[in-house]
């Protein structure tokens, strides 16, 4: 990680190192603005997990595990994203959970709150105690972890393409999550037997997938009272080692799930909507209404394919624009419009992610 620190030098007045860092002794984080808020360094943040609604998430995490007569309890701390790092029996949870105004800027800059409710968040959670307690026991060394889930070895792609409809896999996070690699696989199977009455063996009977459910019921019942082998209690990339600001974050993440692949919208715009001339004059802007339905659209499309709504913004951004250029005006019923522009969307969407575009995140 690339650490960078913007504090002023000893030679500077203090009302000019203010107006360039702000600090949260002069205004409330309630109070900040978005601006005020991207200007500040992660590590100047006056946030933690104690007192949060994260604090009872986690408890469940551990109430989850008791269940489950595991011994096991991961440790957890706030940092810019969900992780587990490697050999670390423990689980990073992103800055925005910790407070409610910086999930009001997560969600002005990526348009969603990843893990933002109640039932997402332990989802979450669950994956990542699953990444937690293979770091712990060291179980993707064991030859029967590689026979079931695959080499652990093999490298992280940036992209990964899905089949949606295989029944090799678990279904858990969205977007198809335990196709992306090994690991990812355990972690989605460890999480759906961990969760409470999630009746896993009704639920898969027939898929090839019950059979990596019952390889971690086992492997858990096996190491459930055992001393892990891993006990570190090391923080990796804790907010106060972050002198990056927030604005540098969201440029980065934003860049990371924009999308790249070319699309010519313009054929599929023009069998949707018509030009100008071709309507009367009080036909209405097809780019207008775009913008009055994309938030729906968007949420619509994120929850059919299990993508990033940062992404699908991007695909409307192009309809928009496109139908701007081409003058394109409704000429039909805005709840048909709206069904057919669903359907034009989506399709964009699934192209993009069986091309192979679909990101690893967490």
């Amino acid at each position: 990680m690339i650490s960078r620190s913007s504090r002023a030098t000893n030679s500077r007045p203090k009302r000019e190192r203010r107006t360039t860092r702000p600090s949260f002794g002069d205004r409330s984080l309630a109070r900040c603005t978005d601006a005020e808020l991207l200007k500040m360094r992660f590590a100047d943040l006056p946030i933690r997990i104690d007192g949060t609604p994260l604090e009872d998430r986690i408890q469940r995490m551990h109430d989850e595990l008791q269940l489950k007569g595991l011994r096991f309890r991961p440790h957890f701390w706030l940092s810019t994203d969900w992780f587990s790092p490697d050999g670390i029996p423990g689980v990073a949870i992103p800055f925005y959970l910790a407070h409610p105004r910086l999930m009001q800027l997560e969600e002005s800059q990526m348009l969603e709150i990843e893990g933002g409710t109640e039932e997402s968040c332990l989802r979450i959670l669950r994956h990542e105690v699953g990444h937690a307690i293979d770091n712990a026991y060291r179980l993707r060394r064991r030859v029967s972890w590689k026979r079931v889930f695959g080499p652990p070895s093999q490298p992280y792609p940036e992209f990964y393409t899905p089949r949606p409809f295989s029944k090799s896999y678990v279904h858990h996070l969205q977007a198809w999550y335990a196709q992306s690699h090994p690991a990812e696989d355990f972690a989605e199977t460890f999480a759906v037997w961990l969760k409470p009455r999630s009746d896993w063996r009704t639920r898969y009977e027939g898929w090839p997938a019950l059979k990596k459910l019952k390889y971690v019921d086992g492997l858990m019942r096996e190491i459930r009272t055992q001393t892990p082998k891993q006990r570190t209690r090391v923080r990796v990339e804790p907010l106060r080692s972050i002198r990056k600001t927030l604005q540098d974050h969201y440029h980065e993440r934003r860049g990371f799930y924009g999308i790249d692949l070319p699309r010519d919208l313009d054929r599929d715009l023009l069998r949707l909507f018509v030009r100008g001339e071709a309507v009367a004059n009080n036909g209405r802007s097809a780019a207008a209404f775009l913008r009055r339905v994309r938030a729906r659209l968007r949420e619509d499309v994120a929850d059919w394919t299990g993508e990033y709504q940062y992404t699908i913004d991007e695909v409307l951004r192009d309809m928009i624009d496109r139908c701007e250029v081409l003058a394109l005006r409704l000429d039909r019923p805005d709840n048909e419009a709206e069904r057919q522009i669903l359907i034009v969307l989506t399709m964009h969407v699934m192209n993009y992610l069986n091309a192979g575009y679909h990101r690893i995140a967490l």
